[in-house]
Order: C-alpha cells, then sequence, then structure tokens
C-alpha cells in the first residue's frame, strides 16, 4: 500500500483507481495499481465485457454500449461508476479522456481525484497556440512561426508566409493525431489549404482556429519524458525518437534517440523540466520536438501517460505510471535528476490488427497468439487466444518491447522476438515490422519523419 501523504496533502489519499480506459494500457495501468495496493474497477462497453483483465479486478462495471461516445467518452458514466464502485481516483490511460480538461474538472468537482496535470494545464497546453506562446516565454525552443492564430484575410495569412518563408506548415490550434494540417509549398496553394484545414479544424475539434509554422524538409521526431509532482519536483527521463510514421502516426518508437549529442539532450531537458515548474505541471507528460541539423524544435506537449513510455521505461529503470500514482496521491517523486540514468537501448513495436501495407483494419477472432519471452523482451498486450478484436476501437493489440545493451545488439533482438511472435485469425502488421527491422538506413539510424512513407510507396513500385 502507497504510505500515507504528507500533511497538507491528505485530501488527495485513495485506496481505490478506477481505469477509464480500454485494452492494454488499461491491463498496464491495473497491474501498477496492484504492485502499489491499490483496488481497481475497470469499466468497460458491451464490446469488453469478456476482456481478459476482468477477472484480475476488484470490481468490473459495464458503462454502455460498444460505440465510445457512448462509453468511454461518456463522462457521466465513467463518473457514475467511480462514484458507486467508491473509487478515490480517476487513471485517464491515454486517448478518451486523457486530455480532457472539463473531464478533468468533472472528475475533481465530484471529489474524485484525476490521475493527470491539473485542467488549467491541459488547457494550456491542448490549445497549440497557447502552448508554443508558453514554451517561448520559458526557453524552450520552437519550430519559427508566430505564436498566435492566423487572421482572417489572406493578404495577411500571405505576409505571414513570406516571412517565414516557403515551405510552411499549416495547423489547427486544437489538433492532435496528425490531423489538421496541410503542407503548403508556393503562394499558391496558400489560400485552398487555408480554407480546407479551417474547416477540417472546426469539424474535428470544434475550433476553426488555425496558425502557421515553417516547414523542417528532414527532421526527426524526438520526444523527451517528463515527470513532475506537487512538491516542486520535476525531472527529465532521456529521450527517444519516434520517426517511424506513417499518416503521423507512430509504428516503432525507440530509446534513446540515435546520435544526438548528450550536452544537447541535457540542456533541452532541463528546459522542459523548469518550463513544468514554471506552469505549475503534475504528472507525466511529453514534450514533442523536431530535430534538424542539431537542433530541437518544439511542436507539442502531451499531457498523458504516452504508447511509447515503455522504452523510457526499459533504459531509465523507472516504472513511469507507479510514479504517476503516486504523484497522483499528492507523494513527492521517488528520484531525483541526478538519480536518472540512461542504460542501454530499447524499441517498441506497436502490432496492430491491420493489413501490414494497406494497413486497412482487420478486426475479428485471433484464433493463435504466441508472444516471445526471454532477457530484454517485454510484452504489453490484452490478447491472448480466442480474443475477439472489435472494429469499434483503435487497432493496437500488443506492444513488443525489447532492451539490449546497445543498438545493434536491440534490434538482433527485436528480429529474433519478431520471428517467435505468431498472431493468427486476423491480420496483423507483423510482416511490416519484420521488414523494417531489416531496411539499412533504419539499421543505421539515417532516418526522418518521410522515410516509412517513401519506403512503402518504393515497395509498391
Amino acid at each position: 500500500m502507497i504510505a500515507a501523504v504528507e500533511k497538507g496533502e491528505i485530501g488527495r489519499r485513495f485506496d481505490t483507481v478506477l481505469i477509464a480506459n480500454r485494452g492494454e494500457i488499461a491491463l498496464r495501468v491495473q497491474r501498477a495499481c496492484r504492485e502499489l495496493g491499490l483496488r481497481t474497477v475497470m469499466v468497460c462497453s458491451d464490446a469488453d465485457r469478456d476482456a481478459p483483465y476482468r477477472a484480475t479486478a476488484d470490481a468490473f462495471v459495464c458503462i454502455g454500449p460498444a460505440a465510445p461516445g457512448q462509453s468511454y467518452l461518456n463522462q457521466a458514466a465513467v463518473l457514475l461508476a467511480a462514484r458507486s464502485a467508491g473509487a478515490g481516483a480517476i487513471h485517464p490511460g491515454y486517448g478518451f479522456l486523457s486530455e480532457n480538461a472539463g473531464f478533468a474538472e468533472a472528475a475533481e468537482a465530484a471529489g474524485l481525484v484525476f490521475v493527470g496535470p491539473p485542467a488549467s494545464a491541459i488547457r494550456t497546453m491542448g490549445d497549440k497556440i497557447a502552448a508554443k506562446r508558453a514554451m517561448i516565454e520559458t526557453g524552450v525552443p520552437c519550430v519559427p512561426g508566430p505564436d498566435e492564430a492566423l487572421p482572417d484575410d489572406i493578404a495577411s495569412i500571405t505576409a505571414i508566409a513570406d516571412g517565414i518563408g516557403y515551405p510552411v506548415i499549416i495547423k489547427a490550434a486544437g489538433g492532435g493525431g496528425g490531423r489538421g494540417m496541410r503542407v503548403v509549398h508556393d503562394a499558391s496553394a496558400l489560400k485552398d489549404a487555408v480554407s480546407v484545414t479551417r474547416e477540417e479544424a472546426r469539424r474535428a475539434f470544434g475550433t476553426p482556429e488555425l496558425y502557421m509554422e515553417k516547414f523542417l524538409q528532414h527532421p526527426r521526431h524526438v520526444e523527451i519524458q517528463v515527470l513532475c509532482d506537487d512538491h516542486g519536483n520535476a525531472v527529465w527521463l532521456g529521450h527517444r525518437d519516434c520517426s517511424m510514421q506513417r499518416r503521423h502516426q507512430k509504428v516503432v518508437e525507440e530509446a534513446p534517440a540515435p546520435g544526438i549529442p548528450a550536452e544537447i539532450a541535457a540542456a533541452v531537458g532541463k528546459r522542459c523540466a523548469d518550463a513544468c515548474q514554471q506552469i505549475g505541471y503534475r504528472g507525466v507528460g511529453t514534450f514533442e520536438f523536431l530535430f534538424e541539423n542539431g537542433e530541437f524544435y518544439f511542436i507539442e506537449m502531451n499531457t498523458r501517460l504516452q504508447v511509447e513510455h515503455p522504452v523510457t521505461e526499459m533504459t531509465s529503470g523507472i516504472d513511469i505510471v507507479c510514479e504517476q500514482l503516486r504523484v497522483a496521491q499528492g507523494l513527492p517523486l521517488t528520484l531525483a535528476q541526478a538519480d536518472v540514468r540512461a542504460h542501454g537501448h530499447a524499441f517498441e513495436c506497436r502490432i496492430n490488427a491491420e493489413d501490414p501495407f494497406t494497413f486497412a483494419a482487420s478486426p475479428g477472432r485471433i484464433t493463435a497468439a504466441e508472444f516471445p519471452s526471454g532477457p530484454g523482451i517485454r510484452v504489453d498486450t490484452h490478447v491472448t487466444t480466442g480474443y475477439k478484436v472489435s472494429p469499434h476501437y483503435d487497432s493496437l493489440i500488443a506492444k513488443l518491447i525489447v532492451h539490449a545493451p546497445t543498438r545493434d545488439q536491440a534490434i538482433r533482438r527485436m528480429r529474433l522476438a519478431l520471428a517467435d511472435t505468431r498472431i493468427e485469425g486476423i491480420s496483423t502488421n507483423l510482416a511490416l515490422h519484420r521488414a523494417l527491422f531489416e531496411d539499412p538506413a533504419f539499421c543505421a539510424g539515417e532516418t526522418d519523419i518521410h522515410h516509412l512513407e517513401k519506403w512503402l510507396d518504393e515497395r509498391k513500385q
């Protein structure tokens, strides 16, 4: 059981956590709670009534039909389940309600602890313009471009683009998940790009507000993981590379990001930790950067636990979810920056229920599931033989993670782990991962965020 919280923080004490999510992340959070001696309440939709983590939950509550809007995104249903099951806290996982400031406020108003940052921080960092402005003020390096919304008239927008220099990228202020973005290479395409992106932003995020930045030609996607408490402590846990993407969706992640000088990473990591202290951040978070020509450029902050957190756990030896829960209790971090050390190299492959090269979703029943084991191998998954993959949710069914003393050894270990993974009855992207870990450019660490899509195009020819 977590120790009693310090005087003045007693109001944050809890012994039961409702996990407002599903799939592998629900199971991951449940395991951390059990390790800390916390009771767990699992919620489910009708489609997830037979989820394998039901057997290890202290309570299991169905909150609605399969459609996410009527279950996992139904705030009233989640809060009612928490109250009826006697939960003192809600862990949102990732996706769904994890970055919803209104839900965080509603949970706190209901007397529940939201396992995440304050609603004010979620709101600030969820607005990409406000986030950029906050990072500029705290000294975090940002992509060139104004920290304000684009005006309505095209003449003024054109002047901004001319000042930045083409190519530029138009982004939705409330965007995320790779949506609401258009690259513009010259002035002739600017007006249409702004119009289309504004409408997409309005429909997808509820606001037509846009902003503009310089479009970097060959950047890598590099992230810095942070942990913060309510006692003025903030640390960064190293960096990871998430450049292997298709349509802005990550496929493979690794830690640390290869080829980045330690002194450059340390300077930016410290600025991230300092920024968290200045904005009153609490819990886990991730600063996302584009990295090009030895420079970091901030693009956004994720105010939640991320899918790829295991590679940082493997290299740092720190259980990020346990620390997140302790911080939510009002306890101080168990480590200082001097305690953080990166050891070896780790990769994560996202195993999805989809065609490996067309990416068409492949729901259905898994007739056989075998995963590898052995030194340096970790599998985060909720699926077993007989599990039915629902068409209603994200296609992620497992995360295969390996760790080894060096990057080359980790690549070899991942090849073996992928060869020993068998999932039958549905299509998966295992073949894609096996091919990627034979790609010379990827194995050499010489890729940028455009590499995977170019590689896929070349395979079609």
